[in-house]
């Protein structure tokens, strides 16, 4: 391999720093794990379920029962079974509302900080408070 002399290669460029860190950002998420939604596009349209597992450097969720996708698994140990494996692969959280805890219609939310300081998820539809799932 030749060696350009004119670049300093034992360090890494700034571009290079940007743009990792603008990647490896963290997104704010609308909906956090345990939370159940109801999916507003795409091909499970109209599918309600819990929140399994939240992804927030990519801002996809992956929802109990919705978007299941078909693997070919090898078995890993001699007496596991080999086959296809249905699994919920994760869906883009824009595409998913929370439900209204008042009639479990879909609703956007609004923050509300409380007397004592913590924030609040209200429903915009009915105004209730979205409690947060215990983890």
């Amino acid at each position: 391999m030749r060696i350009n002399s004119y670049r300093k290669t034992d360090r890494p460029r700034a571009v290079n720093r940007k743009r990792h860190a603008d990647n490896a950002e963290r997104q704010r998420l609308h909906v956090a794990k345990g939370d159940t939604v109801r999916v507003m596009r795409g091909d499970d349209k109209g599918k309600e379920g819990k929140i399994i597992r939240v992804y927030p450097k990519t801002g996809r969720v992956t929802i109990d029962g919705v978007n299941i996708v078909k693997r070919h698994r090898r078995a890993r140990t001699p007496d596991e079974q080999s086959g296809i494996v249905d699994f919920p692969a994760p869906i883009h959280a824009s595409n998913v509302m929370l439900l209204d805890p008042k009639d479990g219609s879909p609703t956007r939310t609004r923050r509300q900080i409380d007397e004592d300081g913590t924030k609040e998820r209200i429903a915009v539809k009915s105004g209730e408070a979205i409690p947060r799932a215990a983890r």
